[in-house]
């Protein structure tokens, strides 16, 4: 209606596998396609130089951009979800600025800013989108927020100059509306659905406490998980596993359906070795949670304090074992509705 002629470039770093045609697929993976936007999507791997910061550690970090997005645009506009990261905290974290250091960055920027390292993140991701938006290339930012149901409590377009403050603003309230799970402690947690799309490590680690690095994620306070198991991955992960490593036991649908390139890519990209490990895979749903179990030290497998979700966004019904019935029925927020019959609610 303004006379724009717009088209749309994938921003996602090394995810799929790092090629132009992979992550045109991880977009219609997601629901994002050209016919549906009405716009063409253009995507390629190239990259140009655009500047450079200096790390917590010293190091000059050069930043890149998509070719397209540089060269051809007149403005670019970065849409993402506002959310707390899985591998680090600070004042921005998954959002716009890291969106435009590390999404547009291509598979070269991100290479390069997680060369640097989580552990500096917290000032490098800030640093990296405020020069990204002195170029003067991006004209807003969109950013979304989502409540504890995975649905869509706050979309706020914010002009170039506001993105920092309003990003940090945003990921504020993103984080109080994250879903949790209220029980203090958790002796296997069952997931059924693992994936990208759910996640950048497939469950997220603020549910579950478990880093990208493969340890404890900083400030988490939810419940300690002795051990996770993952019964599927989603269709619109594409076969990238990345966190998988992050699972104690897995099943053999889940192995199989691995593409390792992709997740190989994803983990070394981000230097977050932990993700792409293979956790030992079972037959069958039933015998993964009874290796799960069974490998409890000292726990008795009627003792066990079994939670089973459908993913980590959706926590709004979780099921437990019967063990756990009267301490749910103590805790608020918590309501027993009845018997779970294998199935979720929408």
């Amino acid at each position: 209606h303004q006379g724009c002629d717009v088209f749309v470039v994938p921003a996602m770093g090394s995810h799929g596998g790092a090629t132009a045609e992979g992550q045109v697929e991880v977009l219609a993976h997601l629901g994002i396609t050209a016919e549906r936007i009405g716009a063409p999507i253009r995507s390629s791997m190239e990259v140009v130089e655009i500047g450079s910061v200096v790390s917590a550690h010293g190091n000059a970090v050069g930043l890149v951009m998509d070719a397209i997005a540089w060269n051809e645009a007149d403005i670019v506009v970065p849409v993402n979800r506002i959310k707390p990261h899985t591998g680090f905290k600070g004042p921005v974290e998954s959002g716009i600025c890291k969106m435009l250091a590390i999404g547009l960055g291509k598979h070269e920027g991100a290479r390069r800013l997680h060369g640097e390292g989580y552990e500096v993140f917290d000032s490098l991701i800030l640093a990296a989108g405020r020069a990204i938006l002195a170029t003067g290339k991006v004209g807003f930012g969109l950013g979304l927020v989502e409540n504890a149901y995975g649905d869509l409590a706050a979309i706020e377009a914010m002009p170039a100059a506001a993105v920092v403050g309003r990003e940090q603003s945003l990921l504020e309230e993103a984080r109080r509306l994250m879903p949790r799970i209220l029980l203090p402690t958790v002796d296997v947690l069952v997931v059924e659905e693992f994936g990208k799309n759910i996640s950048g490590v497939g469950m997220d680690a603020n549910v579950t406490g478990r880093g990208e690095l493969g340890v404890a994620l900083p400030g988490f306070d939810g419940p300690s998980i002795a051990r996770i198991v993952v019964l599927g991955l989603t269709a619109e992960t594409g076969g990238n596993a990345h966190g998988i490593g992050l699972a104690d036991v897995i099943t053999e649908r889940v192995f199989g359906e691995i593409d390792r390139h992709a997740t190989w890519v994803n983990a070394l990209t981000a230097g977050s070795l932990a993700c792409g490990r293979i956790p030992i895979a079972r037959p069958t749903d039933a015998a993964a949670i009874a290796a799960a179990i069974h490998s409890l030290p000292g726990v008795a497998p009627e003792r066990a304090r079994i939670v089973r979700i459908k993913h980590t966004l959706h926590l709004f019904e979780i099921a437990v074992s019967e063990n756990l019935l009267d301490e749910c029925r103590r805790v608020e927020g918590c309501e027993v509705v009845g018997e779970w019959d294998g199935s979720w609610g929408s």
